[in-house]
């Protein structure tokens, strides 16, 4: 039986910033926190959102790191019961909206026998402990304001947070799906090439591994399909001229799609993307995940087509069509090749990643919560493999 989703309030579009107070006002939030990053603070993305809000004094968190953890999500938590506040704005890429929903649970929920702002209290609401039941209505309610387009978070019922022991897990509960999305592509002009790039092919990775998912979800594949046509025309010139309104448009459509669609679930890139971003690299946790994605996408393009089943073989043609691609291309070789195009790494010894790192990140992709709904099951040996011909 399919379980089909859809509720968020979404404004897509130039001058969706300007919905805010409305959203606010609908939603009830009078008090919010703003949770974003320097980065964003810098580039004057975060004054924009505080003049659109006219709220007057609105404090602000914005020590987001590039992977949210769970240290900064309590810290958050903890400035937003010092404030008195009753909402969340994220304003930022994926990291900053996760760190939001991480602190809508911790601000608002706090374990029997666990005092307050304890390390390792989260992980008792992470999907793999079986924490996804204890996330109860009473999260705090987030509206999330994207500045980038590749996550999807904006419009997503999971979080992605490295906990206090190391490991990168997945927070699901459509309790914490953001009550509104604040989908502006004017956030997106100018962004660097680079950023732009790695976000960009997060949100292909994403479109790809929701459609190749088995569940049945026909409005889902449609949307991850069509999302997947956008991003593929859009990326390249998004890319080369930030102030291509159109394709920062389609960009910023085709992220949200295919968020929209992760509720078939995702699969093996994700499983092994999800462990590498939480290794530890020249001392520190710094491997984007858009990139990781976009590095492991051919291997496991190939491991999923050679099941030879009817199914992938129609969906694989779908997607040729969809990517403007001849009926026999070899789809894992023009994802390689895009991302060599756009600048990214192509394998991860670029990225810091040896081989002496693969038995942790094995055993991280299969416990992950990505790994059960991928279209081809993927043994321990499936991995090695996975990471050694993406190396």
């Amino acid at each position: 039986m399919a379980y089909i989703y859809y509720l968020t309030h979404i404004h897509l579009g130039y001058d969706a910033l300007a919905q805010l107070p409305s959203e606010c006002a609908r939603i009830g939030i009078k008090r919010p926190l703003i949770i974003s990053d320097k980065g964003v603070v810098a580039a004057g993305i975060v004054q924009r959102t505080l003049d659109a809000l006219q709220l007057g004094d609105v404090p602000l968190f914005d020590d987001t790191p590039s992977n949210p953890t769970e240290a900064m999500v309590l810290a958050a938590a903890q400035r937003y019961r010092e404030e008195a506040c009753d909402g969340l704005i994220a304003v930022g890429g994926g990291s900053s909206i996760d760190l939001a929903k991480g602190v809508a649970i911790m601000a608002t929920h706090t374990p029997e026998g666990v005092p307050f702002g304890t390390l390792g209290a989260l992980t008792q609401y992470a999907t793999i402990e079986g924490g996804s039941a204890r996330i109860t209505d009473a999260v705090a309610p987030l509206i999330a304001v994207p500045t980038t387009a590749g996550t999807g978070s904006e419009v997503a019922r999971g979080a992605i947070v490295i906990l206090d022991d190391g490991r990168k897990l997945g927070f699901h509960s459509w309790h914490l799906l953001p009550k509104s999305a604040i989908c502006d592509p004017g956030l997106t002009l100018g962004l660097p090439p680079g950023l732009t790039a790695a976000t960009g092919m997060d949100a292909i990775a994403h479109c790809i591994e929701t459609f190749l998912a088995p569940a049945f979800n026909p409005p889902a594949d449609g949307i991850a399909l069509d999302g997947l046509e956008r991003a593929w025309a859009s990326i390249e010139r998004a890319t080369a001229d930030g102030s291509d309104r159109d394709a920062r448009l389609n960009m910023m459509s085709a992220s949200m799609q295919g968020a929209m669609a992760f509720q078939k679930g995702l699969g093996c890139v994700h499983s092994l993307s999800h462990p590498l971003g939480g290794l530890k690299v020249n001392g520190r946790t710094s491997l984007h995940h858009g990139t990781l994605n976009a590095v492991v996408l051919p291997a496991v393009l190939r491991f999923n087509e050679s099941a030879a089943s009817v199914i992938a073989e129609r969906r694989y043609a779908r997607m040729r069509r969809a990517m403007n691609l001849p009926e026999h291309a070899d789809l894992a070789q023009a994802l390689f090749d895009m991302t060599a195009r756009l600048g990214l790494p192509t394998g991860l010894k670029q990225m810091g990643v040896d081989t002496g790192m693969f038995d942790k990140v094995v055993q991280g992709a299969l416990a992950d919560h990505c790994h059960r709904t991928n279209p081809r099951e993927a043994s321990a040996d499936d991995y090695y493999r996975m990471l050694t011909e993406s190396l």
